[in-house]
C-alpha cells in the first residue's frame, strides 16, 4: 500500500511517552469494557485523565476538555490514522492488498489539510438539504416496510436483521447510486469490515477481511466508471461533475478522479455501520424505561431529544483516534511527534462537568439536565465533524415513530447482548423485540 494508502497498518505498537503514566492491563476490547464501557471508563477518567494504553500502543484521553482541545487543532492532532488498523498485519493479508490495483486515496475523515477542506467542499455539496429531502420519501417508505415485515413475521424478531442492517445500508447505497440489485453482495463485503480498522483479528480472518476490501474496492471502481460514462440524479454523478468542472487539486478546489472513486468506497460503509448501533441504542436505552417510550409514544415530538441523548448516553461510537504531527503537551503530558491517541467518547459523554445528572438516561427533563444538547462529541467536532450526523439522525428519528405509532406495546425479551470486538462502534449484533 502506498504512502497516501486509506489504511496504512503499523510496523510495531508505540513505545510509552516519557514521564506518561502507564496502564499495563486495560483493553477496549477486553470482554468487560465491550460489555459495559462506562464504569471502567468512569474509573480511568477518575484515576488517570491522560494514560498510556501498553495494550494498544495508544495514549488514552478521557477528559471532554482535552478531547474537544484535539479535535479544535486539527494542524497538531491529525485524523490520518482513523482507518488504519491497530496492530500489524499478518504478512497473508498484506499480500492480498498490494495488488497493484488496489490503492483507495485517504479522503475524507484520513486525510489532513489543506487536502481534506477542498475534498469537503464537494462531499459537504452531497450532504445538502435538497438530497436529504429527496432521500426523506425513501428511507420512511423502506423503514415501513421493512418493520411492516418484521412484525407480519414470528416473535420474538431480531431488530438488526429485520431492519437496524439492511436499512441504513440501503439508505446510503441509494444515496451513493448503488443499484439495488447489488444490496445483497455490498452488504457481505461489509460484514466484519470494523474489525481490519479497529479489532484484533487473526491471521486467517484479517486475509478474509482484506479479500473483500479488495472484492469491494474493485466494485466501487467499475461503478465510478459506469456513472463517468452515464450520469444519473445520485451522489456519485455529483462527485463526477466536480471532477469534470475541475479535475486539477493544485488550484485549491479541484478533485481527483482517484479522490472521487476513494470517496465513494470510504462512504458506503462509514455511512451505514454506525447508524445500524443507532437504531439498536435508542430502543436498548428506552424500552426498559417505560414511562419515557410511553412518554414518546404519547408524544412524538419527544423523539428528537430521545435520540440525542442516545448518542450521548449510549453513542454508537464510543472512540475515535488521531496522531500527533508535532511534540506537544496535553493535560500535563508530553506528547512527542508521531504519538497515537486514543479518544475515549466513552468517558467523556457521561462526565459531570459536562452533564448533570450525567449517568441518567433521561428524556422528560432533557431540558433541564442536558441544557447543550449537542454538547456529546459522538458525532466528533471541528473540520472532522461526520458529514453523515443529519442522515444518522433522521434514520433513527423515523425508525423511532413509526415503532412508536405502530408498536406501543414494543418490548425487551431477556437476552444477552454482544457487542463485536472492535475499539471504536458499540451496539448489539442482535437485538430481540416482542410485542402485543
Amino acid at each position: 500500500m502506498s504512502t497516501d494508502s486509506y489504511h496504512t497498518a503499523p510496523d510495531r505498537l508505540a513505545p510509552p511517552p516519557p514521564g506518561c503514566p502507564v496502564h499495563d492491563s486495560w483493553s477496549p476490547l477486553s470482554d468487560e469494557y465491550l460489555a459495559d464501557p462506562y464504569p471502567i471508563a468512569a474509573k480511568l477518567r477518575e484515576d488517570h485523565p491522560v494514560f498510556y494504553a501498553a495494550e494498544m500502543g495508544h495514549v488514552v484521553l478521557t477528559r471532554m476538555a482535552d478531547i474537544e482541545a484535539v479535535f479544535m487543532d486539527p494542524h497538531t492532532y491529525a485524523s490520518s490514522n482513523v482507518q488504519d488498523p491497530i496492530f500489524p498485519l499478518a504478512p497473508e493479508a498484506a499480500e492480498v492488498l498490494s495488488a497493484s490495483d488496489y490503492d483507495p486515496q485517504a479522503v475524507m475523515s484520513n486525510r489532513a489539510e489543506p487536502d481534506h477542506g477542498r475534498i469537503r467542499v464537494h462531499t459537504r455539496g452531497g450532504f445538502s438539504v435538497r438530497r436529504l429531502r429527496t432521500l426523506e420519501g425513501y428511507m420512511r417508505s423502506r423503514a415501513t416496510g421493512l418493520i411492516d415485515e418484521m412484525l407480519a413475521g414470528p416473535k420474538p424478531a431480531d431488530y438488526v436483521k429485520a431492519v437496524a442492517f439492511p436499512l441504513p445500508a440501503e439508505i446510503v447505497f441509494r444515496f451513493i447510486g448503488f443499484p439495488p440489485e447489488d444490496d445483497l453482495m455490498l452488504k457481505s463485503w461489509c460484514v466484519n469490515r470494523k474489525a481490519f480498522a479497529w479489532g484484533k483479528p487473526t491471521p486467517a480472518e484479517q486475509t478474509h477481511m482484506a479479500e473483500g476490501m479488495l472484492a469491494y474496492w474493485r466494485y466501487c471502481r467499475d461503478f465510478v466508471a459506469e456513472r463517468h460514462r452515464n450520469r444519473t440524479d445520485d451522489f456519485c454523478s455529483e462527485l463526477l461533475d466536480a471532477h469534470d468542472a475541475d479535475p486539477d487539486p493544485e488550484g485549491g478546489t479541484g478533485l481527483t478522479y482517484r479522490e472521487a472513486e476513494s470517496i465513494i468506497y470510504g462512504i458506503s460503509f462509514a455511512g451505514h455501520d454506525p447508524v445500524t448501533n443507532l437504531l439498536c441504542n435508542t430502543l436498548r436505552c428506552l424500552l426498559p424505561r417505560r414511562d419515557q417510550w410511553d412518554a414518546l409514544c404519547a408524544d412524538p415530538s419527544l423523539i428528537p431529544t430521545a435520540v440525542e441523548e442516545t448518542l450521548r448516553f449510549d453513542s454508537s461510537q464510543v472512540a475515535w483516534r488521531r496522531v500527533t504531527t508535532r511534540d506537544t503537551e496535553l493535560g500535563g503530558v508530553q506528547l512527542p511527534k508521531g504519538t497515537r491517541v486514543f479518544l475515549n467518547f466513552a468517558a467523556a459523554n457521561r462526565e459531570p462537568c459536562a452533564f448533570a445528572d450525567t449517568d441518567s438516561f433521561n428524556v422528560n427533563d432533557y431540558d433541564f439536565n442536558r441544557p447543550d444538547p449537542h454538547r456529546h462529541i459522538s458525532f466528533g467536532k471541528g473540520i472532522h465533524f461526520c458529514l453523515g450526523a443529519n442522515l444518522a439522525r433522521i434514520e433513527a428519528r423515523i425508525a423511532l415513530v413509526i415503532l412508536t405509532q405502530r408498536v406501543p406495546s414494543l418490548r425487551l425479551p431477556p437476552q444477552d447482548y454482544w457487542t463485536f470486538p472492535n475499539i471504536t462502534f458499540r451496539g448489539p449484533e442482535e437485538l430481540w423485540l416482542d410485542w402485543d
